[in-house]
């Protein structure tokens, strides 16, 4: 069984951490970063079978994804406190020659970070080459990524969600952050996508939905029951109904925030909605 208490305790320290890294440069993306915020702790501290160290093949292990890679304030977060690099090394966050930049690289040898993310629309098709290396490789382990319901607005993803369909890629999860917010407002008032869940079914896709995309307990048994469903001969998408700007009252139900830096009062309102549990770096 895992260790809610500790488990809720990170997710309230990364929380922490989303605010004090876009805090310190006055850049970065805290909304998505903190709706995402549960979503994270369960994929690396429960969900993913991970091994030791950090390998770039990821041979033997499930590997992750981040499509919508400007939330890499909760990936950084996350990775560090999953033993990918040291904590303080957050500190650095988006400063120049930094290995944390506002979109995760690959060139400065990241641990943790398998393909630059940030140009939209790129991560599902990147896990269906992964997710078939797989089965190259003989390898049962799982490909999972996450994407922003915004970037469905691109096209490439749709071809990225037939082929998989029409290949059997069955060892691929594809979750989808339904916060239903973007840059310039609602994803309803930008560009309605109508019913998600029809298009991925009508493209092949086995689909679940996790409506409390924000509780621990809710995302760890949606995704262990999208992980039973692989190998069927199916694609598996979930879609994530989370809250933009989860956990600071301020920042929620709103794309106001989608990449907008809080102040020195506003961060101070936002720890302070965030107790320390388990230490600031």
């Amino acid at each position: 069984m895992p260790d809610l208490n500790y488990l809720n305790d990170l997710v309230i320290q990364v929380r922490r951490d989303i605010l004090r890294q876009v805090h310190k440069v006055n850049s970065g993306h805290p909304g998505g970063s903190l709706g995402c915020a549960e979503f994270f702790v369960a994929l690396f501290q429960e969900l993913m079978d991970r091994k030791e160290g950090f390998h770039m093949d990821g041979i033997g292990e499930d590997i992750f994804f981040l499509s919508n890679g400007h939330i890499s304030p909760v990936f950084y977060s996350v990775l560090a406190r999953s033993g990918y690099f040291p904590v303080d090394e957050l500190n650095t966050f988006r400063l120049l020659d930094s290995r944390l930049q506002g979109h995760p690289t690959t060139h400065e040898g990241l641990p943790g970070v398998r393909v630059a993310s940030g140009s939209l629309g790129q991560g599902i098709s990147v896990s269906i080459g992964a997710a078939e290396a797989k089965k190259l490789n003989n390898d049962p382990h799982l490909i999972y990524t996450l994407c922003g319901d915004g970037e469905l607005q691109e096209g490439q993803n749709w071809e990225a969600i037939m082929y998989a369909a029409a290949n059997k890629v069955d060892n691929l999860i594809v979750t989808i952050d339904l916060n239903g917010q973007q840059i310039d407002g609602s994803t309803d008032n930008v560009l309605a996508m109508g019913n998600v869940k029809a298009k991925f079914e009508a493209f092949g896709w086995d689909v679940l939905e996790i409506k409390k995309g924000n509780d621990l307990e809710a995302i760890i048994e949606g995704m262990k029951t999208a992980k039973s469903r692989t190998g069927n001969g199916k694609p598996i998408c979930v879609l994530l109904h989370t809250i933009m700007g989860n956990g600071v009252d301020f920042m929620m139900h709103t794309h106001a925030w989608h990449g907008k830096a809080p102040n020195d009062e506003q961060l101070e309102i936002g720890l302070a909605q965030n107790p320390e549990t388990i230490g600031d770096y």
